[in-house]
């Protein structure tokens, strides 16, 4: 662990990391630290806070640069580790590193462009009749210490230095990470560049703690803690709403960030099926297969409006998943997850089982690919087939006519994403369905696939309930940053009393 800049060893209970390909253990071990060291991390956050949040701008910029550039440097120790852990292929975890790394320096572009601070300006108006207008300045500023709980599926970029953690850097909150007990090796590593890039920087040890802990003891703590301002959480809707519920009873609450749980729908309408019917049912398998299925924007759910071109869907989608071979799963708890899921659809009177993928004895935690079927009218009446399956598995629900759609779309519980693979003739029913779809997910894309998230200033990676906690904010891209900003006013404040930023 690193508890205010210093290495130190938890007294815990010692945990190994797994390699889900081998079954291998893998050293060291990790001790487990508790409430202790809890507090010890969050108070020095707590001291930290006040001299990190007057930090300019540029200071945090470089910091997160440096950050960024130490992890690339490192990179070829940091990949093997990673496999090692999680048994993600090296393409994947070489993108991902990438990936990090341009998320620290995006959020170090925002503060540079101003942009984050969301300057209002309004000139004191005296002659103004029937009372003048004072002069009201309003600016964004950090809300204080911030806990980040690391991801199981993003080793790099949904954890230590994810983008939960740049963003609360980047907005001039310390950070205390809660890491995934499953890649340890790595969460230490990646915890390491953090810690240095603070003491090169000259910054308060406090802005930057890694905990080892038990989930429940140690989350629960976090989320607890009065210096704890904030909570960023990607995870399972268990672990998710149990946070919120210790964040709220607090005797001053405070928001819990957590993304959870997204079956993803995918609708294919008649025009898209006639057209490409068999193009289409290859392009889900490649999406829900990537990663063996084990994405927060997998497309777990197909709604397949029945007629010309459907079957050749259900062929093509079933072909491929037959030759997908299985992949390594994270860990054992999420290979034991997924197997539940996956056994709750095959006995489900309702649902038939059209195809599984390949399978692989040599694999310690192995994901094998399935696809089921389900009718609408099964679907629109049991809650069961609405469960995400955590994994390369999708349940294509037969829609006899278009008007069965909203129905369905308007029962469905919060989401991620929605896709719309639209073709010839479909273009006024999917101009119904958008504000339906609106009104249920965060992003919706026509025409690809949900997995793949571009890391912009456009994109929202969130939704409502439960694909998100908070659905008015995301989890990626530059937006994010606002999770952990407040706006104050500043009305007639003298010039010299004035932050620079809110200046004539």
């Amino acid at each position: 662990m690193f508890l205010a800049g210093e290495r130190v060893r938890g007294r815990g209970r010692t945990v190994h990391a797994l390699d889900p390909r081998t079954g291998k253990t893998l050293e060291p071990g990790y001790a487990l630290g508790g409430a202790e060291d809890v507090d010890r991390a969050a108070t020095a956050a707590a001291a930290a806070f006040r001299t990190f949040r007057r930090t300019t701008p540029e200071a945090r910029a470089a910091f997160l640069d440096t950050i960024a550039a130490t992890l690339q440097d490192r990179g070829e120790a940091v990949v093997a580790r990673v496999q090692q852990e999680t048994g993600i292929p090296e393409v994947r975890v070489r993108g991902e590193l990438t990936r990090t790394a341009n998320q620290l320096r995006l959020f170090a572009g925002v503060l540079r462009d101003g942009s984050a601070t969301g300057v209002r300006i309004e000139p004191a108006l005296p002659q103004r009749k029937p009372l003048p207008r004072p002069d009201l300045r309003q600016r964004r500023v950090p809300i204080g210490p911030v806990a980040v709980f690391g991801a199981s599926n993003f080793p790099l970029a949904f954890s230590v230095a994810g983008g939960d953690t740049a963003a609360a850097l980047a907005a001039g909150c310390p950070v205390v990470v809660k890491a995934h007990t499953s890649h340890p090796g790595t969460s230490e590593l990646v915890g390491a560049v953090i810690a240095e890039a603070a003491t090169e920087h000259g910054l308060p040890a406090g802005v930057f703690s890694l905990v080892f802990g038990d989930g429940r003891e140690v989350g629960a703590a976090l989320a607890a803690h009065p210096a704890i301002a904030a909570v960023g959480f990607t995870g399972s809707r268990s672990g998710g709403t149990a946070l919120v519920a210790v964040a709220q009873a607090r005797p001053v609450p405070i928001p819990v960030y957590a993304e959870m749980s997204s079956t993803n729908p995918v609708v294919l309408l008649p025009g898209a099926l006639r057209e490409r019917g068999a193009v289409i049912g290859e392009g889900l398998v490649a999406s829900l297969t990537t990663s063996a299925g084990q994405l927060c924007t997998n497309p777990g759910l197909v709604l397949l409006v029945e007629g010309e071109g459907s079957g050749e869907f259900l062929e093509s989608a079933a072909a491929a998943v037959r030759a997908t071979p299985a992949a390594p799963m994270l860990s054992q708890a999420v290979g034991r997850a997924y197997r539940e899921g996956v056994e709750a659809l095959r006995t489900h009177p309702a649902v038939i089982e059209v195809a599984t993928g390949q399978e692989d004895t040599s694999l310690a935690v192995p994901g094998t690919a399935h696809l089921f079927t389900t009718t609408a009218e099964a679907y629109a009446t049991d809650e069961a087939l609405h469960a995400e399956v955590f994994g390369a598995t999708s349940l294509v629900v037969r829609v006899p006519a278009v008007a069965d759609l909203h129905p369905l779309l308007e029962a469905l519980e919060g989401q991620l994403t929605a896709t719309v693979h639209v073709g010839e003739g479909d273009t006024a029913t999917a101009a119904a369905l958008v504000p339906v779809l609106e009104e249920t997910v965060g992003r919706i894309v026509v025409n690809g696939w949900p997995t793949g998230v571009d890391v912009g200033a456009a994109i929202v990676h969130g939704g409502p309930f439960p694909a998100t906690s908070d659905a008015r904010s995301t989890s990626v891209g530059t937006l994010a940053i606002e999770r952990f900003l407040r706006p104050v006013a500043y009305q007639d404040v003298p010039a010299g009393l004035l932050p620079a930023e809110l200046r004539d």
